[in-house]
């Protein structure tokens, strides 16, 4: 492949997805046990219940989504296989959200405020600008994007 061809004005988003499993219970300190029960159903169990999460990372945005012509890629893919195992898999894999991420103390673990927590993570991995989206699959059905916004 020529240089010419990845060259200046070839744009690409690179995204990579991880699983992950994890439990939690959807709970607000806010709230009542009656109204947390009303809220969450039985995702307000106490003693909480799981998931076989899906993270789906995608990077790039105006400046970073150029090809790098000496190299033909937007970002080395085992560098962001790193970051990820560094900003998702190590702090929640085979992990009870609510009590081993300091995060989640404060903080309702709903797939919502899950994507935050692993755009937050990511973003201390990567170059300003580069993340462009998480986008995090809580069942097949159930699906949070989080554009940092």
């Amino acid at each position: 492949m020529s240089a010419a061809a990845s060259g200046p004005g070839r744009r690409a988003r690179v995204s990579r997805l991880v699983s992950f499993s994890a439990t939690h219970r959807l709970h607000s300190k806010s709230l009542s046990n009656e109204e947390n029960l009303k809220l969450f159903g039985k995702c307000n169990n106490p003693n909480g219940h799981g998931h076989n999460y899906k993270g789906e990372r995608k990077t790039g945005e105006i400046l970073a989504l150029s090809i790098d012509p000496v190299t033909g890629m937007v970002m080395n893919l085992t560098d962001l296989k790193e970051y990820m195992e560094e900003a998702i898999m190590k702090p929640l894999d085979h992990k009870n959200l609510d009590l081993d991420v300091p995060y989640f103390a404060d903080v309702v673990s709903t797939t919502e405020n899950v994507a935050v927590y692993i755009w937050e993570n990511l973003q201390k991995f990567l170059p300003i600008g580069v993340l462009y989206k998480v986008k995090v699959y809580e069942t097949d059905n159930n699906i949070v994007v989080y554009k940092g916004e």
